[in-house]
């Protein structure tokens, strides 16, 4: 794969994970609207009482297309048959969820984040994954075959930490839709998401350190190698 194809597979890997990392979070943070017996988000959420049925199957299901969103990004790090065919077919079905679900919450409620976020970034995956069916940069593609080592990390890193910054400002994007009572009810997981959001983020930190540290030793290597070739 040419250098063009690499960056390509990178920005594919960055959005896949983020994708899928805010899928799977969007699909649990909706469980307090959707399951929930307490008196204070009943309350809160007085406007979903008759479609709780239908925030249970956003719940599910939404879940499941982030966990399928997981499944896919690590087979487009490792490369395989029908890669490319197989993330198509999760980001129209994540990107329809997350339509209905915006609208449906921007009906009942007048807000719908993260419904929006979540929404607009499967909206942008998908959008990106069909221009590279675009013949001058298909050619560049090659999704059978696994990426290089240094390739992958910085996909993964670069993912990592983008997840991790959206997790940790959870509290800001998405306080405003679930602030009540003047009490910004996203706290409630505080512990969690903090936990999530500072493990990503340094993950991804630790990927791109030890990405940049083999390019560094690989071109120190090189240049090391030029005076012996030219003494032979």
């Amino acid at each position: 794969m040419n250098k063009t194809g690499k960056i390509i597979r990178i920005v594919a890997i960055i959005l896949m994970g983020m994708t899928a990392a805010m899928n799977l979070l969007g699909g649990i943070g909706t469980t307090c609207a959707a399951f929930s017996n307490n008196v204070g988000y009943r309350m809160a959420f007085i406007e979903l009482k008759d479609y709780r049925w239908l925030y249970q199957i956003f719940v599910v299901t939404t879940i499941l297309i982030g966990l399928a969103g997981i499944w896919a990004t690590v087979k487009l790090v490792r490369g395989g048959s029908n890669v490319y065919r197989d993330i198509l077919i999760i980001l129209v079905i994540g990107t329809i969820l997350a339509g209905i679900q915006y609208y449906t919450s921007m009906t009942l409620r007048g807000k719908a984040a993260p419904a929006n976020v979540k929404f607009y970034l499967n909206l942008l995956t998908l959008i990106v994954f069909l221009v590279f069916r675009i013949p001058s940069i298909w050619k560049n593609l090659d999704f059978n075959s696994p990426g290089g080592k240094n390739e992958t990390n910085s996909g993964i890193g670069l993912a990592a930490i983008i997840t991790g910054v959206l997790t940790l400002t959870i509290f800001i994007w998405a306080g405003p839709s679930h602030t009540f009572f003047q009490e910004n009810w996203t706290y409630v997981l505080q512990v969690p998401l903090i936990v999530v959001g500072i493990g990503l983020t340094l993950l991804g930190i630790g990927l791109l350190g030890h990405t940049i540290l083999d390019v560094l030793t690989q071109k120190i290597k090189m240049v090391e190698l030029k005076p012996s070739e030219s003494n032979g």
